[in-house]
């Protein structure tokens, strides 16, 4: 009996020690710091570019953005196509080339003013631009091609800014949508803001 009484007090023993070793894991360094997650659970902070979040105001600034360039290249396709006396085709093809050309352009520099390299700012402009200018280009054109007598009018002729000046406002808003479903996505322009911060 006193045999079974002994090992009874030295099983608790065993077991209260054990006990007590793990039931402060505060002091332990790789658990101090736990209380700590609490902080990190709320991610509120960081600015985030899902589809529900992506305000009006943040796609009609990207829209306007490529808006600039588009407007640059369409006039000066133009200008240019119009004053050689080109046929309609050709001056609505130098027009789209330059429009992509001054849209790239312009988000190419904003991206190397972040100090990024020219191959990767290159390959972000890609990203960012190409199917905002094309819907851009396509709608601005297909107004121009559709409206009576605008493929035709000379640069002297009212009609000719007019109807630039209307398929641009359209472009514009038609594309605005287009950017804000990509930010909400972290595609366009929202590869764009990444370098910014």
């Amino acid at each position: 009996m006193q045999h079974d009484t002994h090992h009874g007090q030295h099983g608790r023993h065993d077991h209260d020690a054990d006990h007590t070793a793990h039931v402060d894991h505060s002091t332990q360094p790789d658990h101090a710091g736990h209380s700590d997650h609490a902080g990190h659970a709320d991610h509120t902070g960081h600015p985030t570019h899902s589809a529900g979040k992506v305000g009006w105001a943040m796609a009609a600034r990207a829209t306007l953005h490529c808006l600039t360039g588009c407007a640059i290249g369409e006039i000066l396709g133009m200008v240019i196509g119009t004053a050689l006396g080109w046929g309609n085709m050709a001056t609505m093809v130098l027009a789209i080339v330059l429009a992509f050309f001054f849209g790239y352009t312009l988000t190419l520099r904003s991206i190397l003013k972040a100090g990024v390299d020219f191959g990767t700012a290159l390959r972000v402009a890609f990203a960012a631009d190409t199917l905002s200018i094309a819907v851009m280009e396509l709608i601005d054109n297909g107004v121009i091609a559709l409206w009576p007598g605008a493929m035709d009018a000379t640069l002297a002729d009212t009609l000719f800014w007019g109807a630039l000046a209307i398929s641009l406002a359209v472009a514009f808003v038609a594309t605005t949508p287009v950017n804000k479903w990509m930010i909400g996505r972290g595609k366009g322009h929202a590869v764009v803001h990444q370098y910014h911060h």
